[in-house]
């Protein structure tokens, strides 16, 4: 992290560095997919999904339902486009739904 010779930077700079220095950019793009997870889905879906995890670049999602999982399989790329466009960026390439 650079040392800053003046105060005049806005709080939203010394954030973007903080996050830039400790590299945590992507562990916050991927909290925003999981977060939004249920605006994106809705109530219903969300109440049966158990749990909710990233790993290289894969959503993995519990649900309670098989009906429910095979449903949202044929819309898995839909689910794809809305989650990273609600977290900004390119945060997930794939939803397996367990």
């Amino acid at each position: 992290m650079q040392k800053r010779t003046t105060n005049n930077q806005s709080l939203r700079d010394v954030i973007e560095e903080l996050i830039s220095a400790y590299r945590i950019g992507d562990r916050l793009n991927q909290a925003k997919v999981i977060g939004m997870w249920d605006s994106v889905v809705g109530k219903m879906i969300a109440r049966d999904t158990t749990h909710l995890y990233i790993k290289n670049k894969t959503l993995f999602v519990k649900l309670n339902s098989p009906a429910l999982r095979e449903e949202l399989g044929y819309a898995r790329t839909k689910l794809i486009k809305s989650l990273n466009k609600a977290a900004g960026s390119e945060v997930i390439d794939d939803i397996a739904f367990i």
